[in-house]
């Protein structure tokens, strides 16, 4: 009984000092505020691309000009909750976003990168995870949501 009562304590302080660590853990921009259109998608399946061509999907043109697709996407990104820039500005029309996951606090990096397109705009997107192997869908599915609130925030 006390072996298992020692386990748990144990499992109770791993547990807490991992979410520590993964909410602490720095988030150095030289390593993944990246170029979405020329970045390798790793192996593994926890990473989402979205370019105008070769990636997991096709970011649509805006009928905006690409300042304001940049400034669209980066209130959306902020808005969203456990998410901040750690590089990169909308004027410069690239940006980089870490956003943790609720409970443990993994950091998942996304990287954009607006582009002209003819008379508007379009978007090339990295989303990744810093750990483990698979994500579950959870880049995947951010960057179609981020698409969708664009969309319906600048029409298409």
């Amino acid at each position: 009984m006390k072996i298992l009562i020692l386990l748990a304590v144990v499992l109770v302080v791993a547990t807490a000092a991992g979410a520590v660590y993964f909410r602490r853990v720095a988030d150095d921009p030289t390593v993944w505020h990246v170029d979405p259109l020329t970045a390798t998608k790793p192996d593994s399946p926890n990473a989402a691309l979205i370019r105008p061509a070769g990636g997991d999907g096709t970011a649509p043109v805006f009928a905006v000009p690409p300042l304001e697709l940049a400034a669209a996407i980066d209130d959306f990104a902020l808005g969203e909750g456990r998410t901040k820039r750690i590089a990169g500005t909308p004027a410069e029309l690239w940006m980089t976003y870490v956003q943790r996951s609720a409970l443990f606090g993994f950091p998942d990096y996304i990287s954009v990168r607006v582009l002209p397109e003819g008379e508007g705009a379009t978007y090339a997107a990295f989303s990744r995870s810093r750990y483990g192997h698979s994500d579950m869908g959870v880049n995947a599915s951010r960057l179609a949501r981020w698409q969708a609130a664009l969309e319906t925030r600048l029409g298409n």
